[in-house]
């Protein structure tokens, strides 16, 4: 985002010539996680699948966004899903926080909007976790892929909507249209 881009460019130019008071300096100084922010904001905004839609509200906050999923394919296609991340202050060392706004039916997202996607957790048994290696693209590819592959009925959060999947495919196929019908339009 050129605003908090432009910022960094100044500070860095002022750096050498730093007359004003301490308070005003320290007004001017940016975090780490906003200077990778930039950068990660960047590669994002360039390498997005086709199929999702980044907005920051406040283009000089780029740790808090809004990401827009609209599958093109499987059981989601046709739904519009939002999702709302905020960057903590320790990131990169700590995954962002990611909430799926919109309700649905699904095995790895809760109606309430919790999610299960294993690069989101910072300790993860099974090695796939958060590293300081991940990035903000990491994490868009993987929500994105939760609509198709990464999709997983054998190891749920909603336990319910995985049953009523092996239970009942068509039953549960007309679950998800019902809810993108009511919620993800």
């Amino acid at each position: 985002m050129l605003t908090l881009a432009s910022k960094l460019k100044r500070d860095d130019g002022l750096k050498g010539s730093r007359t004003s008071a301490t308070a005003s300096d320290s007004t001017r100084r940016v975090s780490v996680r906003d200077k990778l922010l930039v950068k990660e904001v960047a590669e994002l905004e360039a390498n997005l699948p086709c199929t999702c839609k980044v907005h920051f509200p406040d283009p000089n906050k780029l740790h808090c966004f809004q990401l827009t999923v609209t599958p093109d394919e499987g059981y989601y296609q046709g739904g519009k899903f939002q999702f709302e991340t905020e960057v903590p202050d320790a990131y990169n060392m700590v995954p962002p926080k990611v909430k799926c706004l919109t309700r649905i039916w699904h095995p790895n997202i809760t109606e309430t909007g919790e999610i299960c996607l294993s690069l989101l957790r910072e300790h993860s048994i099974d090695g796939t976790g958060w590293a300081p290696t991940r990035t903000l693209k990491d994490v868009v590819w993987g929500l994105n892929s939760l609509f198709t592959d990464l999709l997983n009925f054998d190891d749920p959060l909603n336990i319910e909507a995985a049953e009523h999947h092996l239970r009942d495919k068509e039953d549960f196929r007309s679950k998800v249209d019902d809810y993108i019908k009511r919620y993800a339009r």
